[in-house]
Formats: C-alpha cells, structure tokens, sequence
C-alpha cells in the first residue's frame, strides 16, 4: 500500500507538471538548512533559554533515536525497493543511507514543532500554526517527491515527539530534584 501511495504521488506529480513540485523541494530543503537551527538559537539566546534548551534536546533526542531506528531496522528507499519509484529531480542524490525513518521529518518535528510549541505559549498561534503546518509539509514532501515512504515520516514523526517530551519531563524532573536538595 505504502508504494501504491508513492506511485500516486509520482503520477499525480508528472500530470501537473511543476506547480506543486518546487514547492516541496523548498519545504524538504528548509527542514534540513540554516533556518531552523537559526529560529531555535534565537529563541535561545534572545527570549528563552529554557525552551531553546527544551528544543535543542528534543533535536538531540530525535536524531539519536532516528539513527538508532535506521541502524537497527536498514529498511531500504523506496526506489530500491521498488523500480518503477522514480525519486523527483536531485532527490535521490541527496537521500543517502536507509529510508527509516525520516531524517528531514525528525528535524522539521524537532524544530519547527518545537518552535511552534514555544510561541503556541507565548499566544503567538499564527506563528505557530505556520510552524506546525510546515512539520506536516516536510512530512509529505517527503513522500511526494518519492524518497520516504509514510511509514517513514510518520515514525520520524512520533519518534522525535516522543523523545521531545521524554526529554521536557527530564528537564521538569531534574529541576525539581534540584529544589528538594537545595
């Protein structure tokens, strides 16, 4: 089912030509450049150290636990699973080493969603409703431009949530532990 997905995409992706495809490969670039890393240290040093903290651990967290994952399970692209998965443009070039789970989606989840997180306290709900939408973006342009599978970002996904909020209780707890001994 997941390559009857991507095969669709595909389809769906030449039939129109590229109306949605610069797009997507905008979005899939972004999650992996400078931007993010650049939100998340100014929300460190300019407004809050303890939610850049909270980011950058749940960036640590989600890559950790996405390397471990891609280690243990070497599940292959889709392409090599599949030949007539034809990634789009430079895609397959830049989509090195197993399929799963997402890398990209493990940073967009981590940083944008993180991000979003910190100004959805801050009542900022525009901004973090964008930041929310471009985790979900990365997610499918991964999908659509034909190198990650759904079962991919969405593990990259819940992982990297899962590892956030391991990560924000383990600062809460550790806080708290601090303020019993003091």
């Amino acid at each position: 089912m997941d390559i009857e997905y991507l095969l669709y995409l595909q389809q769906f992706r030449e039939t129109v030509g590229s109306i949605l495809t610069p797009l997507m490969n905008a979005v899939t670039k972004l999650s992996a450049g400078f931007l993010p890393i650049a939100m998340m240290c100014m929300i460190y040093w300019a407004f809050d150290r303890k939610a850049g903290r909270k980011i950058l651990a749940g960036l640590g967290g989600g890559l950790f636990i996405n390397g471990f994952l891609k280690l243990t399970f070497c599940v292959y692209r889709p392409w090599i699973r599949d030949t007539r998965i034809l990634p789009y443009g430079d895609s397959k070039t830049a989509a090195t080493g197993y399929s799963f789970p997402s890398g990209h989606t493990t940073r967009a989840t981590a940083m944008f969603g993180g991000s979003g997180l910190w100004f959805m306290e801050k009542k900022h709900s525009v901004v973090a409703g964008l930041l929310f939408v471009l985790v979900f973006l990365t997610m499918f342009s991964r999908n659509y431009l034909g190198v990650h599978t759904p079962q991919d970002v969405l593990v990259g996904f819940i992982s990297t949530a899962v590892m956030m909020y391991l990560t924000g209780w383990l600062e809460l707890w550790s806080e708290k532990e601090k303020k019993e001994t003091s």
